[in-house]
């Protein structure tokens, strides 16, 4: 009795080594944001002729590309690439969206449907106004599970390094561009880091952010440059507020068929609902919030 559970306890004890060891491995090896497919997307950036780009433009992108990946020659280059990259992108704009999904963060701006009209209903607003925007989509997460694994860590605290990347990009434009302005977008999970990112740029008064449905675990500094909406007008979300005994009995509802039109859309992952947690540029609460702030922050060109 006693050597079986002497080989219990050493069989658990090498499981817990194997399983601290890959957690570890997961949190020295995280991304910051770039990497193969993860990084700033529209959902390609266009290309960039060196000759073109001014001395000092390329110097201070390679020493940001050094400070953000290290000594890692091909993640080095795949940085300077998309610094210099976005910087041609935005010099002929006066207004750049970084916009940061909800999920696991992999997901492009064509694939949130949601937000794809408000992004167009930010944009007819700006050039409304006298504005030409550009949008980078930012892909925060490799879309695998050493990816979900890697966001996990990083989200629960609250992207120390993600949020540090992200704004290094935006210091990069704002500082190359006299006067650019920046709006950090971000649905759902991804306004942690669009927060996270106003909290690191709070001295920066041309960077603004526009945010949607938090998630009832984290609370949001408080910053005038800031917009956050946890309700589209229509209903209470229940994912912002924390309600899960109904977001447990709307899921329960869904599977089994008892959902009617008169039940709030919205949802968590694509399969747990979440009553309210549906932002769209249709709902009126959600456009005029928008209009309002943009007129507040962008004034009219003449």
């Amino acid at each position: 009795m006693v050597k079986k559970y002497k080989k219990s306890v050493i069989v658990i004890a090498l499981i817990a080594i194997i399983l601290f060891g890959i957690i570890w491995l997961t949190l020295i090896n995280l991304e910051v944001g770039m990497a193969k497919e993860v990084g700033v997307q529209k959902p390609t950036l266009p290309g960039y002729d060196l000759s073109a780009i001014p001395q000092d433009v390329y110097d201070d992108a390679m020493i940001k590309a050094n400070e953000l990946v290290g000594k890692s020659k091909g993640k080095l280059q795949t940085m300077l690439d998309e610094l210099l990259s976005s910087y041609v992108a935005a010099k002929n704009a006066d207004v750049v969206i970084f916009f940061n999904s909800g999920g696991w963060g992999w997901n492009s701006i064509q694939d949130s449907p949601g937000w794809i009209n408000i992004l167009a209903g930010i944009r007819a607003k700006l050039d409304s106004l006298g504005y030409r925007s550009f949008v980078l989509n930012y892909q925060r997460t490799t879309s695998s599970l050493k990816g979900c694994i890697k966001e996990f860590f990083e989200a629960a605290a609250k992207y120390p390094r993600k949020a540090r990347d992200l704004s290094r990009r935006v210091v990069f434009l704002t500082d190359h561009i006299p006067e650019l302005k920046v709006i950090i977008a971000g649905e759902s999970l991804g306004t942690v880091i669009s927060d996270r990112c106003m909290d690191i740029l709070e001295g920066n008064t041309r960077v603004y952010s526009i945010q949607t449905g938090t998630p009832f675990w984290y609370q949001p500094a408080e910053l005038d440059r800031k917009m956050l909406m946890n309700s589209n007008g229509s209903g209470i979300d229940t994912f912002s507020h924390g309600d899960l005994p109904e977001m447990v009995w709307a899921t329960f509802k869904g599977w089994f068929g008892f959902t009617s039109p008169e039940d709030n859309p919205g949802n968590i992952l694509n399969w747990l609902k979440a009553p309210g947690h549906d932002y769209s540029w249709q709902y009126p609460g959600i456009s005029s919030a928008v209009i309002t702030f943009l007129e507040a922050n962008f004034p009219e060109k003449s």
